[in-house]
C-alpha cells in the first residue's frame, strides 16, 4: 500500500505559510486580505472609519474606493452589514474616500 505524503499547509488565498485574515467588501463583495480594506464602524448613527482597527462595535469592510462605497450605498448593504435599523450617514465615510483618491 502506497502513501500518500502529507500536502503542506497553506494559508488562505492560496498562499504559503501563516493564514491571513480575509473579509468581504460590502461593497463588491469580493473577498480579499483584511489589510485591502478599510474597517468601518457606526458611532451614533454615523459610518467612520477605523484605519487602525481598534473602536468598539461591529464592523464592516469596504475597499478604499468610491466606487465600492456607491455599490454598498445602492444595494443598501451598510444597515445589513452592521444590524441596524434605519438610514446611516456617510458622509463622513464619503469625504475620507474623496480626499484619498488621486
Amino acid at each position: 500500500m502506497r502513501q500518500v505524503p502529507p500536502t503542506p499547509r497553506r494559508g488562505r488565498l492560496g498562499t504559503d505559510g501563516p493564514a491571513v485574515p480575509i473579509r468581504t467588501c460590502v461593497g463588491c463583495r469580493v473577498r480579499t486580505v483584511k489589510s485591502d480594506l478599510l474597517r468601518l464602524v457606526v458611532i451614533e448613527d454615523v459610518i467612520v472609519p477605523d484605519p487602525h482597527g481598534r473602536l468598539p462595535g461591529r464592523g464592516a469592510h469596504l475597499h478604499p474606493d468610491p466606487a465600492c462605497l456607491e455599490l454598498a450605498e445602492r444595494r443598501r448593504a451598510f444597515p445589513r452589514a452592521f444590524r441596524l435599523a434605519g438610514p446611516l450617514d456617510a458622509g463622513v465615510l464619503r469625504d475620507r474616500l474623496a480626499a484619498s483618491a488621486p
